[in-house]
């Protein structure tokens, strides 16, 4: 189980990475990543030119692992499992204090999950 914050922001990150293309960074720092989707569209009668995926940001005392698909679909939640679950605060930030193989596997389900989505609904 790793606890350290910077090892955490590096694992999560080179998991985020596998999406880039067609998704793009907006910042990529040290200690600051996102994800979006650059294209034309149109979310909830409101024409966008981009949409936000997913982030992170180290914090003082958890890495902040951002997943925005649970804006366009609340349902979204349902299919993740309780140890994803309880590190969520809020509706769509997740404070990841500590990363094992089970919670890393549940992120990966959930980006996975949530790019399909982003895809079915022509947003990237």
């Amino acid at each position: 189980m790793e606890k350290d914050l910077s090892k955490i922001y590096k694992r999560l990150k080179s998991i985020l990475k596998k999406y880039e293309n067609p998704l793009k960074p907006k910042m990529d720092l040290d200690g600051k990543y996102d994800l979006w989707s650059f294209k034309a569209l149109e979310i909830e009668g409101r024409k966008r030119t981009e949409v936000y995926f997913a982030g992170l940001i180290i914090q003082s005392k958890y890495v902040g692992f951002y997943f925005m698909p649970v804006y366009s679909d609340v349902n979204i939640l349902d299919v993740f499992k309780p140890e994803l679950l309880k590190t969520l605060k809020g509706k769509s930030c997740f404070h990841i204090k500590y990363l094992d193989d089970t919670l890393e596997k549940q992120i990966k389900e959930a980006l996975e999950i949530g790019y399909k989505l982003y895809k079915k609904r022509g947003w990237i």
